[in-house]
């Protein structure tokens, strides 16, 4: 009970904070409030998949530019409304991660092959999408810019910011039901032992395909909201390997597999990596060593994360 408690109170205040946040920050902070969000978001979905099923994602760059540029060019080229676009992107996204997730588990690879197949069909996308004059090609998409509500365009940039706090929010909370439920019991299960839930009538590859079309349709959300706000999407940017990092990053740092892991791993990379590029302006990939040695940090040192790593002590001191 006492466990349960913190973990409520710390996401209450962490949703005071994000609530109030944007009424004292100016127009800079305010920017680096919604990449704040941005990384929580994109924390969230990869928590789901590999958080919580422990099937280890390199390649949620994919599933983010295809929402993005799903959306971007329904909008563009055809005149759909973005919110439209962002279903159909979700929905683009959810089936091409079913269709990894069933090519990769029909033949049973996990754990570090798993991840190389989505690095690698992350890969393969970029490239595609640099190349396909069908698809915009290197030049990218321009979003145009209208102060329309149903364009998904804001001149406030706080709208844009108290939505993508409703999206962290509601992915949050679906985190949370689904973590008590049958479906998220059995993929802790798969991720702790697959062999055994499968021996004890778990569906194991059903459940597995079902987190992978959940994980890649927030990421793709995460996408459409990226594209709307920055207006250019490239995919040298959408479909790169630092987007795949950023998904990864908040969950190691604050706790994969817990409901607050990514919100607060998220809290702590976004303000370190203004600070980093701050002091080492004008130099390149100052931001993914800082994310490397991180990483290294907390996985030989700190592998629950912080979230997690105090979750797992109040349960211990409990107990």
């Amino acid at each position: 009970m006492k466990t349960k408690k913190v973990e409520q109170g710390t996401l209450l205040v962490l949703l005071l904070m994000a609530v109030i946040y944007p009424f004292l920050s100016d127009r800079y902070m305010l920017s680096v409030g919604i990449s704040v969000l941005l990384m929580a978001l994109l924390g969230q979905s990869w928590n789901i998949m590999s958080g919580y099923a422990g099937q280890f994602s390199f390649g949620h760059a994919a599933f983010f530019g295809l929402g993005a540029y799903a959306s971007s060019i329904l909008y563009v080229d055809h005149g759909v409304s973005p919110w439209i676009g962002m279903i159909a992107g979700m929905a683009v996204a959810a089936l091409v991660g079913v269709l990894i997730g069933f090519l990769s588990f029909r033949y049973k690879l996990r754990g570090d092959f798993f991840a190389l197949v989505t690095l690698a069909f992350a890969e393969i996308l970029r490239v595609l999408f640099n190349n396909t004059k069908a698809l915009k090609a290197a030049t990218g998409i321009l979003i145009p810019y209208k102060d329309v509500w149903s364009e998904f365009q804001f001149a406030n940039d706080r709208i844009f910011y108290f939505i993508l706090l409703a999206m962290v929010i509601a992915a949050t909370i679906f985190i949370g039901l689904m973590s008590r439920r049958k479906f998220g019991v059995c993929l802790i299960a798969i991720k702790e032992n697959q062999e055994a839930a499968g021996s004890l009538g778990v569906p194991v590859l059903k459940y597995k395909l079902l987190a992978m079309a959940i994980s890649a349709a927030i990421a793709a959300m995460a996408g459409t909201f990226y594209a709307q706000y920055y207006g250019f999407i490239d995919p040298t940017v959408v479909f790169s390997a630092a987007i795949s990092v950023e998904a990864i990053v908040p969950c190691i740092i604050g706790g994969a597999g817990t409901l607050g892991g990514p919100l607060l791993g998220a809290l702590i990379i976004v303000p370190l990596k203004e600070l980093s590029n701050n002091l080492f302006e004008g130099v390149n990939g100052v931001n993914m060593i800082i994310y490397g040695v991180l990483i290294v940090l907390f996985v030989v040192f700190c592998r629950d994360g912080i979230y997690g790593t105090v979750i797992r002590r109040l349960k211990g001191a409990r107990s």
